[in-house]
């Protein structure tokens, strides 16, 4: 069984991780045409070490198998080059530009955080305001933590969840309100200390979503594109899908079904925690967020009192981009990826925060069903660059962000960033290979389910999530996500009491084992899960389900 390299939201993204190759680099080095025109009066020219950069750029999409890559570049509150590559779609003639719309998924997030500082200079919250002051229904499993939960404290990957607890609330899309989503949170299980390390989650920007709406009065949705993409000027950008029109310029995603066939996948969006990933952008429009975080939320206007307008104070910006928890630094996968390895890592108000090359970073990634990005910025150098792929290879967003910051931080020296990363995608498909090995070493190929198939059936729930179904169909268990329409599969024996259960959707590649428990006397008392590949995304976080049979009522008296 073949693993694919990538957890898609962020996993891979927030790491040294994945693909390249150099073959393509062989071909001739076509050079990258003018930088596109967006009004400035003046356009500073490509570095040298960027001339061939469409050549570089179509490397790494044929390396990493990515159909459209876009990339914007700013200095110096300047557009220096906004341009697409390849297509927007796998057989489709249309080509990806400056203009096409992506998922960003996770970096959306670094608007909930504006919405959140433009807020509270506005007075209407302080960011170190307890959450149960403006949601006083709000609750976590840990009293403590629900009394002391700031809002600053969503923002910052600190409260003591594991990585991407309660994802399932939300993704692969639920039925779930974005109030029931938050409401469920009361039971999602805390396993770290309050403020006591990083642990990366979607499910407080839920609650942040909660908290500008009751602040501001308005939907999300409505704060954002009237205080934040209206200023800018991000004319083109969409809080969610529900925007996406027939004969739209927009992206489709694409992923490895089966963790081999790139196939297109349906749009989709995080319609009950948009705070954490609903916007769909271009990067002609990144390009302009950008420069305003250079600028420190200084607006390309005027004012009424002829100042310059800001989206958001200094002080603001700088509680955004300060560390508030820091981040452990990892060995690189491959010695090619050392130079990347940060001096300091952490995470503010919805940016990672490191540096390269001697030079702090703000960035972040975002992860989503067919589509991967990256945005980072050099604030001393008033460096940005953005990347926005339709496939799920955070190899490729990588490769091209670092051959940006080196024209700039390293001109003399030109690595093949693209070689470096297919070297660990490569090195990390081996590893996973090697897991399922290992799996199917310990089976014992003769274990057979203690009880009937018919005894598996059932409903089972689970505190935080709710219900799945067993039933049995055409002689084969079939389990179903009652709130998720896409996790619905297949159920086959794997040894004993436990099954694996096959998803019927190939392009999630998150496949799971399934595991009874059963008492003395035969009865099932207790259903666990777990993803089969240590390549699944985390946001399918089945290991932390506790699923109990739920009684008949003629069982319950």
């Amino acid at each position: 069984m073949s693993q694919r390299p990538l957890s898609l939201r962020l996993a891979l993204c927030c790491a040294l991780l994945v693909s390249a190759t150099a073959a393509v680099a062989q071909a001739p080095a076509a050079r990258t045409p003018p930088p596109v025109s967006t009004g400035d009066t003046a356009r500073p020219l490509l570095p040298d070490q960027l001339q061939d950069f469409g050549a570089y750029v179509d490397s790494a999409r044929k390396t990493f198998d990515v159909p459209g890559i876009a990339v914007a570049i700013v200095k110096d509150g300047h557009v220096v080059m906004e341009q697409g590559f390849g297509l927007r779609e796998l057989g489709k003639p249309d080509k990806v530009d400056a203009n096409t719309l992506f998922a960003i998924a996770s970096n959306t997030k670094a608007f909930t955080a504006a919405a959140l500082q433009q807020l509270a200079g506005a007075g209407k919250l302080k960011m170190d305001d307890r959450v149960v002051d403006h949601l006083p229904w709000f609750r976590m499993s840990d009293p403590y933590i629900t009394h002391e939960m700031r809002i600053r404290d969503l923002l910052a990957h600190r409260s003591g969840l594991s990585l991407g607890a309660g994802d399932l609330l939300y993704w692969p899309p639920t039925s779930y309100s974005t109030k029931e989503v938050v409401e469920r949170l009361a039971n999602v299980p805390i396993k770290n200390g309050f403020r006591a390390g990083y642990a990366y989650d979607n499910i407080l920007f839920a609650v942040a979503t909660l908290v500008i709406e009751q602040a501001s009065g308005e939907s999300y949705a409505d704060y954002v594109r009237e205080h934040l993409f209206k200023p800018v000027g991000m004319d083109e950008s969409l809080v969610d899908m529900t925007g996406l029109k027939p004969g739209m310029d927009v992206a489709t995603g694409h992923a490895k079904f089966d963790f081999k066939d790139l196939k297109p996948v349906p749009p989709m969006a995080w319609l009950n925690d948009p705070g954490a990933g609903g916007i769909y952008s271009s990067v002609h429009d990144l390009a302009k967020w950008m420069n305003v975080q250079l600028a420190g939320g200084e607006l390309p206007v005027k004012g009424a009192d002829g100042k310059p307008a800001r989206l958001f104070s200094e002080a603001s910006h700088r509680e955004m981009w300060s560390v508030l928890t820091p981040i452990k630094i990892g060995k690189p996968p491959v010695p090619e990826l050392a130079p990347l390895v940060p001096n300091f890592s952490g995470y503010g108000e919805s940016w990672f925060l490191s540096d390269y090359r001697g030079k702090k970073l703000a960035w972040h990634t975002g992860g989503w069903p067919g589509m991967v990005s990256r945005v980072t910025m050099v604030p001393e150098l008033k460096l940005g660059v953005v990347v926005l792929t339709n496939a799920e290879s955070g190899a490729a967003f990588n490769a091209v962000t670092f051959r940006v910051l080196d024209a700039y931080l390293n001109p003399e020296h030109k690595t093949d960033w693209v070689a470096a990363y297919d070297k660990a995608v490569k090195k990390a498909e081996a590893k996973a290979d090697d897991s399922f090995a290992k799996h199917e070493a310990a089976r014992d190929k003769h274990g057979k389910p203690s009880l009937p198939l018919a005894k598996y059936v059932g409903s089972y729930r689970d505190p935080w999530y709710g219900d799945i179904i067993v039933s049995q169909e055409n002689g084969k268990l079939r389990l179903r996500f009652s709130k998720t329409a896409q996790l619905i599969g297949t159920m086959t024996p794997w040894q004993h009491d436990t099954f694996v259960v096959r998803w019927d959707d190939r392009s999630l590649n998150a496949d799971a084992f399934v595991s009874f428990s059963l008492d003395m006397d035969g009865r099932i008392t207790e259903v666990r899960m777990q993803p089969i590949s240590p390549l699944t995304d985390f946001s399918f976080d089945f290991q932390d389900l506790r699923l109990a049979p739920v009684a008949l009522p003629s069982e319950a008296d």
